[in-house]
């Protein structure tokens, strides 16, 4: 079995012939060479010329995919009050006050993609730092996820909203959808992370912004994105 995938992948990988590719060709492209038996996430990965060991070079933000990711989030929400009914009525899977602080502080209960907090609670959702951290779940309001309209918030996230940052080493990962969806969502989608990132350069970067772009599938080759692809997204 196992030199079976190994001789798939390198079979897709033998594919990627060219240095760089258009960004419809590359969706052509991992459609073409996928094996897998399941639906794959499509993933854009980005190198940009930043060094993100300085705070005024730090890549961070959100964006709101026009045709989703294929899967609906698992929203909890940190409230009190009649923020509490808000969140609800907006879709929110998980919606509590301090006892769900607490759940989160003694369980490490983290049964949810994204978690969005009221100013207010922040003084106690701030304990939670060594949990959700290391997982990219702490609300920040750079993202959004600290605000009063939770209602808002969580529609957005149920409608597609995700957050880009770039992470040690300059590279910024983020999904765009799945290999099943129509090719021209998919451009859609990653023209739109594209475009995003590129407004999201900071003052302090100097030199090439975007080095390299990279479309890649779960079990499929990593295929290399033509440089005019991020000019063209930087328009939009």
């Amino acid at each position: 079995m196992a030199t079976k995938v190994a001789k798939n992948i390198a079979k897709a990988r033998a594919a990627v012939t060219k240095p760089a590719y258009p960004l419809p060709e590359a969706v052509d492209l991992l459609k073409q060479v996928k094996y897998a038996k399941f639906d794959e996430t499509v993933d854009l990965t980005m190198r940009l010329g930043v060094d993100t060991r300085h705070a005024d070079q730090m890549v961070r933000g959100t964006v709101v995919l026009p045709h989703g990711l294929g899967k609906t989030k698992t929203v909890a929400v940190i409230a009190t009050g009649d923020r509490q009914k808000e969140a609800l009525e907006a879709g929110a899977d998980f919606v509590g006050g301090e006892e769900m602080v607490e759940k989160i502080q003694k369980e490490s209960w983290t049964a949810f993609d994204a978690l969005i907090a009221t100013p207010d609670m922040m003084k106690v959702v701030g304990r939670l730092g060594k949990v959700l951290g290391p997982k990219g779940l702490m609300p920040n309001p750079k993202t959004g996820t600290v605000t009063v309209d939770v209602g808002a918030a969580v529609k957005e996230i149920k409608a597609g909203k995700i957050e880009f940052r770039a992470d040690k080493t300059s590279l910024v990962h983020v999904p765009v959808g799945k290999l099943s969806f129509d090719p021209q969502k998919l451009i859609d989608n990653a023209t739109t992370v594209i475009s995003s990132i590129v407004r999201a350069k900071p003052s302090a970067a100097k030199g090439k912004y975007i080095k390299s772009l990279t479309l890649s599938s779960t079990m499929g080759p990593g295929v290399p994105l033509d440089s005019a692809v991020a000019d063209a997204a930087g328009k939009h």
